[in-house]
């Protein structure tokens, strides 16, 4: 890799950070090329995305970016999952993590600082913003449906 090749690299990198809401790192030794597979496949099914790149150009990426503290979890073969949304990369890892014992969860942060292995588990059982939404949509049509009911169950009753 040239030294244009590595200030593109370190520019795209930068513009990844940058966008992120969330950044959570994770050591993948010993995964094989079908177990990265399913682990982007379920990236992909989360909205979040995968990243493995060279330790030291990541780490100068970091720099001047609210993900500044995670340059120390760069140390051997680490794989960067990251989403606007904040909970999506944390709930793809922690979960991969559980189905995988290769995967191992090393840290991560989110815009307003760095984030624990503990931390980053708490977030993982937060719904999705997709989820809550759901849920929302369910608690506001509840009452007109029981309203529908009742009026049903009168008018059949008064009919009889």
């Amino acid at each position: 890799m040239n030294r244009e090749e590595k200030a593109e690299l370190l520019n795209e990198m930068n513009a990844i950070v940058a966008a992120s809401g969330s950044v959570v790192i994770s050591h993948y030794r010993g995964l094989t090329v079908a177990e990265m597979e399913e682990l982007r496949k379920k990236a992909r099914e989360y909205g979040a995305k995968l990243r493995v790149t060279k330790n030291r150009i990541t780490r100068l990426a970091l720099k001047g970016t609210s993900f500044e503290g995670l340059d120390e979890l760069f140390k051997g073969p680490t794989i960067m999952a990251y989403a606007e949304d904040p909970i999506s990369a944390c709930k793809l890892c922690v979960e991969y993590a559980k189905a995988n014992e290769k995967f191992v969860v090393v840290g991560g942060a989110l815009t307003t600082g760095v984030l624990t292995q503990a931390e980053i588990e708490r977030l993982a059982t937060i719904p999705s913003m997709d989820e809550l939404r759901a849920k929302i949509i369910g608690l506001l049509q509840a009452p007109g449906a029981a309203l529908a009911r009742v009026t049903k169950a009168y008018s059949e009753k008064a009919a009889a």
